[in-house]
């Protein structure tokens, strides 16, 4: 089956804007067109999209997802590459878990404080 961009834009929950800049970057090498040039998208594409969104959203720069998108098409000759990028994103992302939770955990501390002094209340300014 085949997509428009408009329903690839809504099961995404990206813009077409987004789409065509994704295109346009070769970050879905496999995109086919209609003879005057409308993308057509099919559940592969899709598939691919949503990679580069979880490895965008979790902190991957585009110019490493394009590399990592271009080793795919290389297919079992590039599968070490791969592992070692996702490897190495893997780390990031746990760092980056380690640095919210403990955001999160002085966040935290600074409430029950708050609430221990009674600052959470609004107090009626005198007009």
């Amino acid at each position: 089956m085949e997509y428009t961009i408009k329903q690839v834009a809504a099961r995404t929950n990206l813009t077409t804007y987004t789409l065509r800049y994704y295109d346009k970057e070769g970050l879905i090498p496999q995109l086919k067109r209609t003879s005057s040039g409308i993308r057509k998208y099919t559940e592969q594409d899709i598939s691919w999209i949503q990679l580069i969104c979880c490895l965008k959203n979790s902190g991957m720069p585009l110019g490493k997802i394009k590399e990592f998108m271009k080793l795919c098409l290389k297919g079992n000759s590039a599968c070490e590459e791969r592992k070692k990028i996702l490897e190495e994103h893997k780390a990031n992302i746990l760092s980056q878990i380690e640095n919210l939770n403990s955001s999160l955990n002085v966040v935290n501390y600074k409430l029950e404080h708050y609430k221990e002094i009674g600052i959470f209340h609004i107090d009626n300014i005198d007009e």
